[in-house]
């Protein structure tokens, strides 16, 4: 069974709204045995470049862990406060 992986792609607005956002987020997560495998910020573009100075990755089980997790109560109550807090892409990958 693979492993699967978000990939946030984040500007942030409001710092202390997107802290508050941030630690409620890993906490929804933890049913789904997810872990932050990375959070950091841009700093030298070696090809191309993309519009947002900070990623984050999480790693999941699989697949179905991120499905669950995203459209989870939990998550979804979330989502107000992140749209708020940071202009946000996040991405699902399936190791092959």
């Amino acid at each position: 069974m693979s492993e699967a992986y978000v990939v946030g792609h984040i500007n942030v607005k409001n710092p202390d709204m997107w802290a508050e956002y941030r630690s409620k987020a890993l906490a929804s997560m933890a049913e789904w045995k997810a872990e932050l495998v990375f959070r950091g910020k841009q700093s030298e573009p070696l090809a191309g470049q993309l519009p947002y100075e900070d990623v984050v990755v999480i790693r999941f089980p699989n697949l179905a862990a991120v499905s669950s997790w995203y459209a989870s109560a939990a998550y979804q109550a979330l989502i107000p406060l992140r749209d708020q807090a940071a202009d946000i892409v996040l991405l699902s990958y399936e190791t092959l």
